[in-house]
């Protein structure tokens, strides 16, 4: 089959963020099929931007053909942003032509993260006949509507919530990376039997890789809290407030040195110097911050820690689902998860390898962290195995994009 993905902030390994269309492309191809990614040439998730000289340009990536559309730089979420979300969205109509006689798709999958891309891909997949496949990755208009706390009726959101309906009517398949979004989406008109539900997930390509070992200064620190018989509890990701390391920090204002435990933060981000600054204040000496690594050396960092932590605000946005990559990571590293999110039914309670618990509740995370530290090692093994099983053989890509095809296999007979 010809497949079309429509996903405005696709990325690869080269180009960085965005992952996922690369790696589920990347599989489809190995299954015979031909696989079209269509994005815009500027992404704020990006680590590197395409050099793309034209409207729309072509580059092949590791045998999948890219497309790039031009569209504005933006340097934050404001009018630019907005921008070049309209330019990208206006782009796919103006050359659909173009981009059609390139992909001549079969299936086209719109997943922008934000569901203007419906328009465009209802019009190429109803001039090609194809298959419609939206796919979900945060609820627009309802994420911004509660993060940014904007109106319903601003004219913005007004726009996404037609788009968001639109979707769910007109859509073939349905793929949601939110396990619970399902009875939100039947409110806006989507069918029961239209609903898929696919998470995030690593490739085996990367994993058979050879593991990257961490800088020599940090893995000699981390071998010296180690050796002093300390239990190290343990982060790497954004230092952001979405990810409530306020919590975490001020759980370990009450361990003191006769607890043997030590608390390690690794990565950067917009509140590092505020959470470093809440640790001076207190004088605390059983937490440290280190700079961020490579994706290639998470492995080998999260071998050093015993407990890993997972953190999120008190939303409504997480009773939904979530899809935290490092969730995946803390799976794979074999090692029990600490999981504050307000998320029922999540991946670690149903897999059994850690404990979630309410955001932003000191006072749980405390007791959890007492609990899991009283363990016997064997025991934390056992709950860490349950994670690294679970992940290899449902979390792979290869297994996650043989689900996409079936999915859409089923909503041919609807």
């Amino acid at each position: 089959m010809n497949i079309l993905i429509i996903d405005h902030y696709a990325g690869s390994p080269l180009l960085g963020m965005e992952f996922r269309p690369y790696y589920l492309a990347k599989e489809w191809i190995r299954f015979g099929h031909n696989v079209t990614i269509i994005a815009a040439d500027f992404s704020h998730l990006r680590s590197k931007q395409p050099v793309v000289h034209f409207d729309l340009q072509c580059e092949k990536i590791d045998g999948i053909s890219y497309l790039w559309l031009k569209t504005p730089k933006y340097e934050s979420s404001g009018f630019k942003r907005i921008l070049n979300i309209f330019m990208f969205t206006f782009k796919l109509l103006i050359y659909f032509k173009k981009i059609t006689a390139i992909a001549n798709p079969e299936i086209v999958i719109a997943s922008s993260t934000y569901p203007l891309d419906i328009y465009p891909a209802h019009f190429i997949a109803k001039k090609n006949g194809a298959k419609l496949v939206f796919e979900l990755h945060d609820l627009w208009p309802l994420s911004p509507m509660i993060i940014g706390n904007f109106s319903k009726y601003h004219p913005f959101i007004w726009l996404m919530q037609k788009a968001e309906n639109f979707a769910c009517r007109n859509c073939d398949c349905y793929i949601s990376l939110l396990r619970n979004a399902k009875d939100y989406l039947r409110q806006h008109g989507l069918k029961n039997e239209k609903f898929f539900y696919i998470p995030n997930g690593f490739s085996n390509d990367e994993m058979e890789s050879e593991e990257m070992q961490i800088p020599g200064e940090l893995d000699k620190l981390l071998k010296k809290i180690k050796s002093q018989s300390k239990l190290i509890i343990g982060y790497a990701g954004g230092h952001s407030p979405s990810n409530a390391l306020k919590s975490f920090v001020a759980a370990s204002y009450h361990f003191d040195e006769n607890h043997n435990i030590a608390f390690v933060l690794v990565g950067n981000g917009s509140c590092k110097d505020e959470l470093i600054e809440m640790t001076r204040a207190n004088k605390q000496k059983n937490i440290y911050f280190l700079p961020p690594v490579s994706k290639s050396q998470i492995p080998a960092l999260l071998n050093h820690f015993d407990i890993l932590y997972a953190g999120g605000v008190r939303s409504i946005l997480h009773s939904y689902g979530t899809s935290f990559n490092k969730i995946i990571d803390y799976m794979l590293a074999e090692k029990p998860i600490i999981f504050a999110v307000d998320e029922p039914n999540s991946l670690v309670e149903k897999v059994g390898c850690g404990i979630r618990i309410q955001a932003e509740n000191e006072a749980e995370l405390v007791k959890t962290i007492k609990f899991l530290s009283e363990l016997s090692v064997e025991e934390r093994i056992s709950m860490g195995v349950k994670g690294r099983k679970y992940a290899l053989q449902e979390l792979n890509y290869t297994s996650l994009a043989k689900k996409f095809i079936e999915a859409i296999a089923l909503s041919w007979t609807y």
